[in-house]
């Protein structure tokens, strides 16, 4: 076999083993692994006590607003893309661009927070608090605790656009980027779930 070929195989092996690294830390997947299982827990925890309170949890649903719901799915849906075009420029060495597309997630999802404090206290006006009953005492208690997710998620995307405006980032330094932008998407999957379960389903 020729040197060339022997060269060609290897640039393919390296370019596989890239293709299946693990973006981001280890420790940053661990942390989103449990993250996920609470949530795992608190859906489930959800599904169980709709089955046992059918009437009371299709009484609740219907006091939701769905459109907020969905304008929030669609916020935090765009927000995640702008998040990936804000890595795919990283891995380019777009330092800037890539601070500048962060920073336009990060506005977006400022409206998520808008419209889930707005969805908030038009419930409280219709005196629907968390001890309303068990349908609202897991809506609030989930969806509260998924805003704080939201805001930790933003404090994350902040840092990492200071440090990639300030070229902090490079091909060989790239996971702490890497695990911001995971950790973004897995808040942002995690709506995608509990909007169908808690809104409409």
């Amino acid at each position: 076999m020729s040197s060339e070929s022997v060269c060609a195989m290897n640039e393919v092996n390296s370019g596989q083993q890239e293709t299946k690294r693990l973006p981001g830390d280890l420790a940053m997947w661990f942390f989103i692994l449990a993250e996920l299982t609470v949530f795992a827990i608190l859906f489930l925890g959800f599904a169980v006590s709709e089955q046992l309170n059918m009437e009371m949890f299709t009484a609740g649903k219907a006091q939701l607003h769905q459109i907020a719901g969905l304008i929030n799915t669609l916020t935090l849906i765009t927000s995640s893309f702008f998040v990936a075009l804000a890595l795919n420029a990283m891995h380019k060495g777009e330092g800037r661009k890539s601070a500048m597309l962060l920073l336009i997630a990060k506005l977006v999802a400022c409206v998520y927070l808008a419209v889930k404090i707005w969805e908030y206290l038009s419930l409280f006006e219709q005196n629907i608090g968390i001890e309303t009953n068990t349908f609202f005492t897991l809506y609030f208690m989930i969806t509260f605790f998924h805003l704080m997710h939201i805001l930790l998620g933003m404090f994350i995307l902040a840092f990492v656009a200071v440090k990639a405006a300030k070229n902090g980032y490079n091909s060989s330094n790239i996971s702490g980027f890497e695990s911001g932008a995971s950790y973004w998407h897995m808040v942002d999957m995690l709506w995608i779930i509990l909007f169908p379960l808690i809104y409409v389903i």
